[in-house]
């Protein structure tokens, strides 16, 4: 997509979750807030969503104080709203009380001039889920590499 530009990922969250579906969302953030996340000092870590008398909430997202923001700078974890459809928010409602399922913020990212979070519907993976990934990754890159030394072979 043009116009894109990726701010910060949650990495552990791929490597702890399975990730049934996602969903594009804004933030409600206050003045200094975007600029520090303009410079990219967001921390997506520990984040994950509740959902609050119908509306979906943003927990854990570390965003550091804006340098030159003296008193008008936030608290760096509190929560923030996220702003979905009320259709979305009440299907992801009945999505979270399944169990084993929870809402995870992916990444952040800028839209044009937006700032949009992408969240998951996320199951939990079991240590050998994990495991079973790391094997297979690995064996996909021995099968690149040796493709890639066949085909450096000179005869």
């Amino acid at each position: 997509m043009s116009g894109v530009r990726i701010v910060a990922q949650n990495r552990k969250a791929l490597h702890d979750y399975f990730v049934l579906e996602t969903l594009e969302v804004g933030v409600e953030l206050k003045g200094t807030e975007v600029k520090s996340v303009r410079a990219g000092r967001l921390n997506l870590r520990d984040a994950w969503c509740s959902i609050s008398k119908g509306e979906l909430f943003m927990n854990g997202v570390h965003i550091s104080p804006y340098s030159h923001g003296n008193i008008f700078n936030q608290d760096p974890i509190r929560m923030r709203r996220l702003l979905a459809h009320k259709k979305e928010t009440s299907r992801l409602m009945g999505q979270v009380k399944k169990s084993g399922i929870s809402i995870i913020p992916l990444s952040v990212y800028f839209k044009r001039s937006y700032i949009k979070i992408k969240i998951g519907l996320c199951k939990g993976k079991k240590n050998y889920d994990k495991r079973a990934q790391i094997a297979q990754r690995e064996s996909q890159r021995d099968i690149q590499r040796t493709l890639k030394e066949s085909r450096n072979l000179k005869f």
